[in-house]
């Protein structure tokens, strides 16, 4: 970061840290289920509830939180979420049955809703251009491989100690970034707009209600009233949330964003990249365990390549697409991400990490490095600084809720059971939606006349 002004490295990284806790939080769970599913019980319920829990109120909340960012002042907002993120950590680590530990994750979710959109809106408020690039690049390499590397972390804690300790990894981060916020003193200014709290409670209950419809389905059917009322109420509170964006002055979602090209098209991108990105990162991470029969941490380490080429490709992918623009890098990374996951259907039930499993895990590493960085700058880089924190938290809640809505339908995908079958169906619907992510890129994405002649803009 030596091209970077002093006060631009820290902005950086304060939000590589802050937002590192809550991706890492949302996939170093992923190979602690099984463990966790034979000490509490629940079988693939539970473990679909473990994630979804933090993903809705993470997903639904966002909204809320870019709009408190913009309202009351990133930092601030960033060292509330801070603070609530550990809490929460520590009361999942200590909890005794499912109900207790999903409620936790739920909380844990809210927390960490706080502090996506407040960390990267630092970037895109402190610099612009072919900077903005960079930066957003580097935190790319560093958030996202948090999302990769988290399994194997995870599956050290599972196989050495506990799958407890797992979510007591994010700590050591949280207290750094508190003292580093202490020291990053930024000329903000809050504007102290109205927060609409009804939006963000039907966005959140109606995101529930649905994702609870999908997940206990297979239990029950769809018949049954306790499935069908709450999916038709979760819809219907949903729709409600996108009519009132209308009407509101300061909307939690500005459906007038979304008629900026490079926004529309690039959230469209980025519902299906993230959806095929969840529900890959789930069934890797178990069904490598209870399928291939693979210890956690050797199923963690089983996409250590793909965190490998994330940390040494996006930044230089960053920079590139800053230059280039974005629409050729998001159209080629998603394609190669699909022909990635159509080599998971050589796993086999003689089963070979080496030849089914690491080809697949290297084309996918260099897909997501051409992908997430240029991505993320063509949504953000397309909206002005003042709307940032809003247009950050839009985009983070389109890729959550892809990967919420995946998982809850994760029984329908793989008809009932993980085994090889589900495992190969999985993969199958995994680079469909890659593919999509491609293709709607390709059409979409224009590199905007303006910002590409735009200069880097430094600090202030």
């Amino acid at each position: 970061m030596s091209s970077f002004a002093p006060l631009q490295r820290l902005v950086v990284t304060v939000a590589i840290i802050a937002s590192f806790v809550t991706f890492l939080d949302g996939t170093v769970v992923n190979v602690a289920l099984p463990a966790i599913s034979d000490e509490l019980g629940g079988g693939i319920t539970t473990q679909q509830w473990v994630v979804d829990a933090y993903l809705i109120t993470l997903s639904a909340l966002i909204l809320l939180a870019g709009s408190l960012s913009d309202a009351y002042g990133r930092v601030f907002i960033m060292r509330i979420g801070l603070i609530a993120f550990g809490i929460s950590s520590v009361a999942v680590a200590a909890a005794l049955d499912p109900l207790t530990l999903i409620i936790s994750r739920a909380a844990q979710g809210a927390a960490g809703a706080l502090l996506v959109p407040s960390s990267l809106a630092l970037i895109t408020a402190t610099m612009r251009g072919e900077l903005q690039s960079r930066a957003i690049g580097i935190w790319t390499a560093f958030t996202t491989g948090a999302m990769v590397v988290g399994p194997l972390m995870g599956g050290l804690f599972v196989d050495l100690l506990s799958w407890r300790f797992v979510f007591l990894i994010n700590v050591l981060p949280i207290a750094v970034t508190l003292v580093l916020l202490g020291r990053l003193h930024l000329p903000e200014h809050p504007r102290g707009t109205r927060v609409d709290w009804l939006s963000g409670a039907l966005c959140a209950v109606g995101l529930g209600a649905v994702v609870f419809a999908l997940i206990e389905q297979p239990l029950y059917g769809w018949a049954a009233p306790r499935i069908w009322i709450t999916a038709v109420g979760g819809a219907a509170l949903f729709t409600w949330f996108l009519l009132r964006q209308r009407h509101p002055e300061t909307p939690m979602m500005p459906l007038s964003l979304f008629r900026v090209r490079n926004f529309g098209w690039g959230n469209l991108a980025t519902l299906f990249v993230y959806a095929a990105l969840a529900l890959n990162g789930f069934v890797i991470s178990v069904y490598l365990q209870q399928g291939a029969g693979l210890s956690a941490t050797a199923a963690g380490l089983a996409s250590l390549p793909v965190t490998i080429l994330m940390i040494l490709l996006s930044s230089r992918v960053g920079a590139w697409a800053g230059r280039l623009g974005p629409r050729l890098f998001m159209t080629v990374g998603p394609l190669m991400m699909a022909v990635g996951a159509m080599l998971l259907l050589t796993v086999a039930e003689d089963f070979s990490y080496w030849w089914q499993v690491l080809p697949s895990m290297i084309v996918l590493g260099v897909g997501l490095s051409l992908t997430v960085a240029p991505l993320t700058s063509a949504i953000l880089g397309a909206i002005d600084a003042d709307h940032s924190g809003i247009a950050s938290a839009v985009n983070n809640a389109i890729s959550r809720v892809a990967g919420l809505i995946v998982v809850a339908m994760l029984s329908t995908i793989v008809g009932g059971a993980l085994d090889l079958g589900g495992f190969h169906s999985a993969a199958w619907v995994t680079a469909v939606l890659f593919a999509l992510g491609g293709i709607v890129s390709w059409i979409g994405i224009r590199r905007d006349p303006i910002e590409a002649t735009e200069p880097a803009q430094p600090a202030s």
